[in-house]
């Protein structure tokens, strides 16, 4: 390296002086940085290193103007930061942007290898909660770290040298650049805005707050009686609201009368917990009995593993006191403290659709009503029904039938999950068999497998990747004192996707600084590409020669369902914006509304029932800031991807070549994926070309 990119690099890791953040305004001068002071040190760069440096000269001291606080220094100090700072040769700049490369890496990585272990006894089931360890999951240690980069001039150098870029500069020219161009856009990215610490700490807790009261939402399924006092669900049964009660209902169709009368259980459960009518008393606690019915509460006679148990004391029978949309609103309002910082995106609403995701809120909800829309919906829920025998029935938005199953119950598909895996480290031995069974080359399959770590979840479970290339992605999966049911199998192959992912996309990518996919639905679409998988896995899928078509229908199904609960997630979030003061009784109100709502539009037609609420229950509108909408999107992309590996004929190495694209624009990655951009269309006309099939073969 030449000794003057050297040196410059040592100018720019200088100190600086103090900076509390308080705003962002892109391409405009700074408060105590007028038109003036910007014009005379654009002047001032250009005269030093020639013309040829002043368009790069007039758009870095912009970049770097809009975001300089009197606090940061006055005019003069500006102008000798920028004369100082601003790389105008190559070789300097090559230096910055490889520096840059490598500390965030490393910053980012041990950041986060930090807060996993912060989060460990909340996040992992090793024993007893104690409020001491809710406070260490909601510190955040580098909620100082950006303050920290524009007080020491870092973040001021990179947006001095690298280009800022608008979602529609990206979209337009995103397909010609290079990977280093991509590469630079990236990081500047990570510094359009400046969050003050106190803020990130904020939203940080909330998210905690939220993650362990989700987590811990249980409904010991035992416990529930009906009018006769007969205990419908098997001892030992502990459901994680909201994805263990769905399970539960997708599982209960291969039960016949008694799966049929226990799907009608969990719907009364679950439109309790939406209402906020459950019994308190009841969450999370087995030593109560509980009619969901007639929400009668009273001491239980039985222990949860169905002994005898002694005589309990009176119970108090009241309501959880709306904790559900009051945590809701937690996450909101931690999340407006971010607004005054970026005017570019002024609501959390834009910053996750257009940064995000990098797809417009409008677009995104235009590609889900016409998936609802769609004059395919009444046709495939009249198949449903037929299917069914009966009427419809509010659940049945979770049916999935049209999924090819072994003609195995739900009690013997949990007897052979439990016996492969007893406890987490039998499914990580195992990742070397699952991958080469989809296709991974056996030197990748066992790559891959040597960088991922298999926990026992306290939730339900998840993925949590590596940032850094020399740690290993985190696989979280429930795993019981008697081994992993199948709904915890099915939930692991799923976050072993998201795991696959991750590693390709960190470890095999060129550039760390384009790590990751374009937006979670992404990861969302390549983890459901394994999730499919999962009774092939087991060696008891047997595919027939409708069996594509089925597969197709329980597609365009499950993402109905998803993209209903997607619009109630969007909605929700505008309704609390347009009313910032509302009390938690409020928000469950309107959540309440907008949730039948949305039911009376798309499913009341089809199903003939009106006014259901069930489209509210999904435990991720609670705790994960508007996550939702990423679930239909993934189903889109997921159904484009598996069409073309299915073209390719193997998974493994079309996943691979998918995942290390790395974070591009959502239409570009998905055209050099599959050469089409993300959408709906596919999805409809194979489920239109699906129902010819099936019609054909009844």
């Amino acid at each position: 390296m030449q000794r003057a990119a050297i040196g410059f690099l040592l100018l720019a890791l200088a100190g600086g002086s103090d900076v509390r953040a308080q705003g962002n305004v892109r391409e405009t001068a700074g408060p105590g940085l007028g038109p003036e002071v910007v014009a005379r040190v654009e002047a001032a760069l250009v005269a030093r290193h020639g013309e040829a440096a002043r368009e790069r000269a007039a758009r870095g001291v912009r970049q770097a103007a809009a975001l300089w606080r009197p606090e940061d220094g006055d005019p003069a100090a500006f102008e000798a930061f920028a004369l100082s700072s601003f790389a105008a040769d190559a070789a300097a700049r090559d230096a910055l942007f490889d520096r840059m490369e490598f500390v965030l890496e490393s910053l980012d990585g041990h950041l986060l290898e930090v807060v996993r272990d912060l989060r460990r006894q909340s996040d992992l089931d090793l024993g007893p909660l104690y409020p001491f360890d809710e406070v260490l999951a909601g510190y955040d240690p580098g909620a100082h770290l950006l303050d920290d980069l524009f007080t020491n001039r870092i973040a001021f150098t990179v947006l001095l040298n690298f280009p800022l870029t608008t979602l529609e500069e990206r979209l337009e020219k995103g397909p010609s650049w290079t990977r280093r161009q991509w590469a630079e856009t990236r990081l500047a990215e990570r510094f359009e805005r400046r969050v003050p610490a106190e803020v990130n700490l904020a939203v940080a807790k909330a998210a905690a707050d939220s993650a362990a009261y989700i987590a811990s939402y249980n409904v010991y399924m035992h416990h529930l009686v009906d009018g006769k006092g007969r205990r419908l669900f098997p001892p030992g049964m502990r459901l994680l609201s909201h994805w263990n009660l769905r399970d539960q209902v997708k599982a209960d169709y291969r039960e016949g009368a008694e799966g049929l009368e226990r799907q009608r259980t969990v719907q009364k459960v679950m439109e309790r917990i939406v209402t906020q009518t459950i019994p308190a008393a009841v969450v999370n606690d087995p030593r109560v009995d509980w009619n969901p019915f007639t929400n009668e509460v009273r001491p239980s006679t039985v222990d949860d593993a169905g002994r005898p148990a002694p005589a309990g004391t009176a119970v108090a029978a009241g309501p959880e006191p709306d904790t559900r949309y009051a945590t809701l609103l937690s996450t909101f309002r931690a999340e407006r403290l971010v607004d005054p910082t970026s005017p570019t995106a002024p609501t959390h609403i834009a910053r996750k659709f257009d940064e995000d995701r990098q797809i417009p809120e409008a677009r995104v909800k235009a590609m889900l009503e016409a998936v609802l829309s769609s004059p395919l919906l009444p046709k495939v829920a009249a198949l449903v029904k037929a299917r069914l025998g009966r009427p419809l029935e509010p659940f049945d938005v979770w049916y999935d039938g049209f999924r090819p199953r072994p003609a195995y119950t739900e009690a013997r598909l949990d007897e052979i999950t439990r016996k492969r895996y007893p406890t987490p480290e039998a499914f990580g031995k195992d990742i070397p068999r699952i991958l080469r069974d989809l296709g991974f080359p056996p030197e990748k399959a066992d790559l891959v497998a040597a960088n991922i770590v298999v926990d026992p979840a306290r939730g339900s479970g998840h993925a949590w990747g590596a940032a850094r290339r020399d740690d290993k992605a985190h696989l979280r999966s429930r795993v019981g004192r008697d081994g992993m049911d199948y709904k915890g199998y099915n939930i692991a192959v799923h976050e072993l996707g998201h795991n696959v992912e991750q590693t390709f996309s960190l470890k095999l990518v060129d550039h760390t600084l384009l790590a990751g996919v374009p937006n979670t639905a992404f990861t969302e679409a390549l983890a459901f590409v394994f999730q499919a998988q999962d009774l092939k896995l087991l060696g008891l899928s047997n595919p027939g020669p409708t069996d594509r078509a089925l597969s197709t229908l329980n597609d365009y199904w499950a993402t109905c369902e998803i993209a209903a609960v997607a619009l109630v997630d969007m909605a929700a979030w505008r309704w609390m914006y347009d009313h910032p003061e509302a009390t938690p009784a409020e928000l469950k109100g309107a959540v309440l509304e907008i949730a039948r709502g949305v039911w009376n539009r798309y499913y009341a037609p089809v199903f003939g029932v009106k006014d259901v609420v069930l489209l509210a229950i999904y435990s991720h509108m609670i705790d994960s800031f508007l996550y939702l909408p990423d679930y239909p999107l993934g189903h889109l992309i997921a159904f484009q991807i598996e069409r073309q590996m299915e073209k390719a004929g193997k998974i493994g190495p079309e996943f691979e070549r998918m995942a290390t694209q790395g974070r591009l624009t959502p239409d570009l990655w998905m055209t050099r994926a599959v050469g089409t951009p993300v959408g709906p269309e596919a999805l409809l006309a194979a489920t239109a070309e699906a129902l010819t099939e099936v019609a054909g073969k009844r």
